[in-house]
């Protein structure tokens, strides 16, 4: 798997009119490679400032004043600050958790760049107007008009993908010129939906890392490295363990904010520029989780400190929000909802694998990608009032446990040794069966009393005899399994087999032992938040720019509606607007 996608990339140096950074001290906490996760990356919410009322403040003393605040160090945190950094600009960062990265320290960091210098380099042409009909037809396909020169977005889903497709690539180039984050261009990865006509550049928009492994799975923990490394070198201001609780108000303008410690102090900070919120989505609060999304997702792999802050912080600002009922999914191992140690299941591991409803038989494409398998855990029966997909379960052979163990990607098929409690095993399918009923038992209180349906055991042999089939011909002809090249990318490690088609199938023994896992449907992170313009200025409810306010990332509304249309589609948008927002604090008037 991944093995020769991606090449390493050496961008032409070129000049950029942005200043070197004065070199001050701040406090980086780096984990060095290879090093066990440290107790902050295992943390609750325990080592954290509670969160109190949002209720924005005027300014009586203050503690520190900086020309930009940037809220928030994890992925489009810690580029915003670098980038307000290089344009001369005084930069303290304030991030609630013990240590810098969020999110993205447990992520691939795959970065989805459009148009960017290493396809340039070969020759691959990758229009606007052909990424803006890629892109519509995926975010709001009853919308989508291929005809029209909108292709059915609206002004402002135009402009932010206009944004994006313009700025992604420089800010890429001066992240990696700078030395803050080196990559690698990955020629051969396709987009999610490469095979739609509308994507004209169905390969070489991912980068990654450049000392990511070649598997790219550690991308996000390198990622982190370089730009704490660089923050450090230029001379941002870190300071960790400091929650921003509400914004400091001037008359109408936003000018620095209000934080708290874990040990209670207040803290004061003014802007002179202004403030950028990088704080992450609202995975970990339920509240908002359940009232938006309309779908029954489980907490993910977000960053536990993604608590939906920016939501609360802006509101009482009149802000309009945006996108707040969807989010970046993926399956979830049930046990481990709402653990800091969680990684979503990017890629389900297995060939002589599949995954089972409560009825013991297949219900989707199990290679599908993740973001679009979560969505079969959410599918509504109305004639039974359930959820009856709400979790699957996960069966594997010792085929399977023996050649697709891996500890990457959150698969759920460990090596001995690795944190196998969600695993459940039995030497026959009833075995099996008894095991898995008494497991869903044990966590009914996590799936409103989730069972296996009477039919399971029955069905399950069946269930098993039909995909055998399938896999000797190499034909899924219930779900399409290995039909699309994303699929045989994130396929994980699998036994060779001389003369097979489709590397995604191989029958499963009909002889124990058997494995299991109880999958279900989260969230990476969510995706809502204060609606901003095409620089990250955060709009009130008419859609004037609030003076003084920005936002970045998942922490505000996201022109990708219900998609997640490649690889990296997450970070990409993030680091391009990063930059956007960057320059356009920059250009703001100096507060005395």
């Amino acid at each position: 798997m991944f093995t020769g996608l991606c090449s390493p990339y050496r961008p032409s140096r070129r000049s950029h009119s942005l200043p070197p950074g004065r070199h001050r001290h701040c406090l980086i906490v780096r984990q060095p490679r290879g090093a066990e996760p440290s107790h902050s990356e295992r943390m609750t919410t325990d080592l954290v400032a509670p969160r109190e009322s949002a209720r924005p403040t005027s300014l009586t003393s203050a503690n520190l004043e900086t020309d930009v605040i940037v809220v928030g160090g994890g992925g489009g945190g810690l580029p915003t600050a670098l980038f307000s950094k290089w344009l001369g600009n005084d930069v303290i960062l304030l991030e609630k958790a013990p240590e810098l990265g969020g999110t993205v320290r447990k992520a691939a960091f795959w970065y989805w760049v459009p148009n960017n210098e290493p396809m340039r380099a070969l020759g691959i042409e990758d229009r606007f107007e052909d990424f803006l009909r890629y892109v519509a037809r995926l975010s709001q396909p009853t919308r989508y008009d291929p005809e029209s020169p909108t292709a059915g977005l609206t002004e402002w889903e135009v402009g932010m993908v206009r944004a994006f497709h313009e700025s992604a690539s420089p800010a890429a180039e001066l992240l990696a010129e700078r030395g803050a984050l080196t990559y690698r261009h990955c020629p051969d990865v396709p987009d999610y939906w490469s095979e739609l006509p509308e994507d004209k550049a169905p390969k070489g928009r991912v980068l990654v890392p450049a000392d990511a492994r070649e598997s790219m799975s550690d991308g996000g923990a390198r990622a982190v490295e370089q730009l704490s490394a660089a923050a450090e070198r230029d001379g941002v201001h870190v300071y960790t363990g400091h929650r921003v609780q509400r914004l400091i108000l001037d008359a109408g303008r936003v000018t620095g904010v209000e934080a708290t410690t874990v040990s209670g102090d207040t803290v004061r900070v003014l802007a002179r520029k202004g403030v950028v919120f990088a704080t992450g989505g609202f995975t970990h609060d339920d509240q908002l989780r359940r009232d938006h999304l309309g779908v029954p997702a489980y907490p993910g792999c977000a960053a536990v400190t993604n608590e939906g802050d920016f939501v609360r912080i802006a509101s009482p600002l009149g802000t309009q929000l945006g996108t707040m009922n969807h989010a970046w999914m993926c399956p979830v191992p049930l046990e481990k909802t709402g653990r800091s140690d969680l990684v979503g299941m990017f890629s389900v591991a297995g060939d002589s694998m599949i995954l089972v409803n409560r009825h013991g038989e297949r219900v989707a494409n199990e290679k599908q990608p993740y973001n679009e398998a979560a969505r079969t855990f959410f599918r509504w029966d109305p004639a039974t009032g359930s959820y009856p997909n709400l979790v699957l379960v996960q069966l594997w052979d010792q085929r399977s446990q023996d050649h697709s163990a891996s500890d990457e990607y959150g698969r759920l098929i460990v090596p001995p040794g690795n944190d196998d409690e969600h695993v459940i095993k039995g030497q026959t399918l009833a075995e099996l069966t008894a095991k898995i009923r008494e497991r869903l038992s044990a966590l009914a209180s996590k799936t409103g009393g989730f069972k296996l349906a009477d039919d399971f055991e029955e069905n399950l042999p069946g269930t098993i005899d039909r995909f055998n089939g399938f896999a000797a011909n190499g034909k899924d002809e219930d779900f399409a399994r290995g039909d699309t090249a994303i699929q045989l990318v994130f396929n994980g490690p699998v036994k060779e087999e001389p003369g097979r088609t489709n590397p995604t199938m191989w029958p499963i023994s009909d002889t124990g032992p058997y494995y299991a896992a109880l999958v279900t449907g989260g969230t990476l992170d969510t995706k809502g938040g204060p609606r901003t313009d095409p620089d990250g200025r955060v709009l009130d409810d008419l859609g004037a720019p609030i003076p003084g306010l920005y936002g970045v990332g998942n922490c505000v509304a996201s022109a990708s509606g219900r998609a997640y249309w490649a690889g990296g589609a997450t970070l990409g948008p993030i680091i391009a607007f990063a930059y956007r927002a960057a320059r356009a604090v920059d250009r703001a008037d100096v507060q005395a």
